[in-house]
């Protein structure tokens, strides 16, 4: 692939993750899998060698893909991309919320919080050109305060993650996760 022919550039972060990106997932480290779906989507890799100024000088969207949601597909990706090309805005791929969520008073439990506004920030999170060239830095390590902070920079687009999308963050998530991807496929 001609780097000229390349929309968005994308990274793979592996800080703040510990040892699971390293886990494997049909054979696969999760890390493999994220950077296999990454170049199937038509985006250029780049790893932590690269300089950010050299990304955000790129003039290029970003494409973050968390190697804790290894099994997104990259046609999910694509759209992430085509998204954040066409709006121009941070786009933040997201699961719905599904487990019952409650305040909280000291040690007591009170009323259930509406979960209709409450998402679970997923992958990928694809920062375009535009809002790059204002960063200093990137810290990639949690995704939800990166997407706090990018929505002080402006408005974001979401889009609804594929079920198979979902992020883990134990090797027993890990499992149900590859157990779900075997019943669809």
């Amino acid at each position: 692939m001609d780097e000229d022919d390349v929309a968005a550039l994308g990274w793979v972060p592996l800080e703040g993750r510990g040892s699971l990106p390293f886990a494997l997932v049909h054979g696969e480290s999760l890390i493999a899998a994220a950077s296999w779906a990454v170049g199937e989507a038509g985006v250029q890799l780049y790893d932590a060698s690269v300089p950010f100024a050299v990304v955000r000088d790129s003039g290029r969207p970003l494409l973050l893909h968390d190697p804790l949601c290894p099994l997104t597909p990259a046609d999910f990706l694509v759209r992430a991309v085509e998204t954040c090309l066409e709006s121009e805005r941070t786009v933040v791929g997201f699961r719905p919320v599904t487990d019952t969520v409650k305040q909280q008073t000291g040690d007591r439990l009170g009323a259930t919080v509406d979960r209709a506004d409450l998402r679970t920030v997923t992958s990928p999170v694809v920062i375009p050109g535009a809002v790059l060239a204002g960063l200093d830095r990137l810290d990639a390590a949690d995704f939800p305060a990166l997407v706090a902070e990018l929505a002080g920079r402006g408005e974001l687009a979401w889009l609804e993650a594929p079920a198979i999308g979902r992020r883990i963050a134990s090797t027993s998530e890990l499992e149900v996760l590859e157990a779900f991807s075997r019943s669809l496929g």
